[in-house]
């Protein structure tokens, strides 16, 4: 189920996804001037896209993770930090050109890791996203 709820000042968002229920997570979570928003996959509809292509898995997570900053009214410009879990080194030339593609003239900092694996062997990427929201946040 989607929607969120604020517990004491706490804002939680569910997109709905599998995973966020069975493992009891939110999609992202506002605290004050800052939203996290949860490792994004390329899960689209229940089904892994662009199984074997790293670009697009990326530009599919990282929009996954604005569409959650969208629920809270934030956009590109108000990320602040990315991290991105990679799984095979080689592919760190793509996914770094699709986040700086999606981040264009507001770079946020950002961390890029190799990790042994993700959930999935399929999935090449996975992605978390803090942003700041001091500016809209009232």
């Amino acid at each position: 189920m989607t929607g969120s709820h604020n517990t004491g000042g706490i804002e939680r968002y569910s997109s709905g996804g599998r995973w966020e229920e069975t493992f009891g997570y939110s999609r992202a979570v506002a605290a004050g001037d800052y939203v996290h928003v949860s490792g994004c996959t390329a899960i689209v509809e229940g089904n892994l896209a662009h199984e074997g292509d790293p670009r697009h898995q990326t530009l599919a997570a990282l929009g996954i993770a604005i569409d959650a900053l969208a629920h809270f009214g934030l956009t590109t410009a108000d990320v602040v930090r990315t991290r991105m879990f990679i799984t095979h080194a080689r592919d760190s030339d793509d996914v770094g050109s699709a986040h700086a593609e999606v981040f264009g003239d507001s770079p946020p900092a950002a961390t890029m890791v190799v990790v042994a694996g993700l959930i999935d062997s399929r999935m090449l990427v996975e992605v978390e996203v803090d942003a700041y929201r001091g500016r809209t946040h009232s």
